[in-house]
């Protein structure tokens, strides 16, 4: 591997400060946006990464896990155990393809589409946490998934 040489410009000392990262306010903000989300999670019994599946869910039941896990830009391997978890809560059900083996899709049981109503106002209560403008939230929106894209 070729090895890169450093603009002359460029300071290592002011480039290694945490708050010269752009990485670390979007890591931070995420947690503190995800953390918004317990109180109301917490009583219906479900993680965030969970709720994620359930909005998939509700939109569209009986995806698979390839799907799942393309959408939520998580691999198998973290999907997986949870969806297990989910399955002994009796929230969702894992049926194999008849026409593929191979494929498992992922289906809600009664008790995972009751989710649904408890959790109906939840996007407007932690939207209400986020004191930005409707406009901000656009340009915010667009700027991460076209950075998401570009990863």
């Amino acid at each position: 591997m070729e090895e890169k040489k450093l603009p002359e410009y460029y300071n290592p000392d002011e480039a290694l400060r945490l708050e010269n990262q752009l990485c670390f306010p979007l890591y931070a903000c995420a947690r503190m946006v995800v953390g918004q989300y317990t109180p109301y999670l917490k009583p219906l019994g479900i993680t965030y990464t969970q709720y994620l599946v359930f909005l998939l869910l509700w939109a569209e039941d009986g995806q698979s896990v390839g799907n799942l896990c393309e959408r939520l830009y998580l691999d198998s391997g973290t999907l997986t155990p949870m969806l297990k978890k989910m399955e002994e809560k009796h929230l969702v059900e894992r049926r194999r393809c008849k026409d593929d083996e191979r494929m498992v899709r992922i289906w809600l049981t009664e008790e995972g589409r009751k989710l649904k109503e408890r959790a109906a106002a939840i996007p407007l209560q932690v939207g209400s946490c986020i004191k930005i403008t409707p406009e901000e939230a656009t340009t915010l929106y667009t700027l991460l998934y076209r950075t998401m894209e570009q990863i």
